[in-house]
């Protein structure tokens, strides 16, 4: 159905509760009528569109080229910047830099996906399509550094870097830290490393109901280089699971790529808003009122 359409539709019903005496206020005409209904149904659309996310990107070949963006995100999620046990700053925001995993969580062994929620509880699980979770080994050791990649990827803050194994693709779910409630999170960041090809590396964030909130490509930063995507809700917004895709590419084990083509990115920090268990937002009043009448005119008067 066209908006005009709609519009003409929901005027009619309008017109006839006003007949019936279920609306008292006097009924504008044509054309008055086409402009007060499309002002309203902007105005209704308008408002939902308003909730959204404050985007926070940046990326270049260096470390500096990208911590303002970082700093500024980790001010919008507060907690300041000296952290307590388990990646806590504050009470506020979580942070994971991977650096503490143990040798025996590490490459070449698999980091449990829930690593994060149970030996360090940060309130984070991880799932993949694909085999598990590595995250590179330390130097000094037999395993080599940076998955085997050293021309390709650089660390944020070392020394650790971490990817799925046999898929670009994690997604990350919320939990009270230390519980087994789910939760949700009001802002998610993290940093890639070695985005080459734009479009291809991506944060999706979805709400209790799997509905999508929002979605982003990360920025182009080259060779080696660091991007950093991270998004605050601005209108009550939660945030139940957020879906990350790395590339292109994949991971099979220490300097093996699941093809010798195309783009092949991981991640260093990720940083969050500590996940907690809010009530829903209310409903806006310019959305009650104008699908309220709607909701009405169409229940009276059968579709």
């Amino acid at each position: 159905m066209t908006p005009d359409r709609l519009v003409d539709r929901i005027a009619g019903r309008l017109r006839g509760a006003q007949m019936a005496g279920f609306l008292t206020f006097r009924f504008p005409r044509k054309p008055i009528r086409r402009i007060f209904f499309s002002s309203l149904f902007a105005a209704v659309m308008a408002n939902q569109a308003s909730a959204g996310i404050i985007v926070f990107e940046a990326a270049g070949a260096t470390v500096a080229s990208i911590t303002p963006t970082r700093d500024a995100f980790r001010t919008a999620v507060g907690g300041g910047t000296v952290a307590g046990a388990n990646g806590d700053f504050g009470g506020l925001r979580r942070e994971i830099n991977w650096d503490g995993v143990p040798d025996a969580s590490a490459d070449p062994n698999l980091l449990p996906s829930n690593f994060f929620h149970i030996n360090s509880p940060r309130g984070v699980v991880f799932s993949t399509p694909g085999t598990g979770f590595l995250v590179s080994a330390n130097a000094g050791g037999s395993t080599p550094i940076l998955f085997g990649f050293p021309n390709d990827l650089q660390t944020f803050s070392p020394q650790r870097l971490f990817t799925a194994l046999n898929s670009n693709i994690i997604d990350v779910n919320f939990f009270l830290p230390g519980t087994s409630t789910a939760a949700t999170t009001s802002a998610f960041g993290l940093i890639f490393v070695d985005v080459e090809v734009a479009n291809s590396t991506r944060l999706d964030f979805f709400d209790a109901n799997n509905s999508l909130l929002f979605t982003r490509f990360a920025l182009v930063a080259g060779n080696q280089g660091l991007s950093f995507l991270g998004g605050v809700t601005n209108a009550g917004e939660q945030i139940s699971r957020v879906r990350i895709t790395s590339g292109i590419n994949t991971l099979v084990s220490n300097g093996v790529l699941g093809n010798p083509n195309d783009d092949f990115v991981v991640m260093d920090d990720f940083l969050y808003a500590t996940p907690t268990v809010g009530s829903v937002p209310e409903p806006r009043s310019w959305t009650l009122f104008g699908f309220g009448i709607v909701a009405l005119s169409l229940a009276r008067y059968g579709t």
